[in-house]
């Protein structure tokens, strides 16, 4: 049972890994940065 817990939880860091990669590939350095911004920009209000 133990190794049906450990290579799942490879397999789910496996895909998180790939997943991380993949999103880094495809975007910008705007994008990045863009994103690194919404934390700071979610009270202030807009139009």
């Amino acid at each position: 049972m133990t190794w049906y817990l450990f290579i799942g939880d490879m397999l789910v860091t496996a895909f998180m890994i790939v997943l991380f990669v993949w999103l880094s590939l495809r975007s910008t350095r705007a994008q990045f940065d863009a994103v690194a911004r919404i934390p700071l920009e979610d009270e202030e209000r807009r139009g």
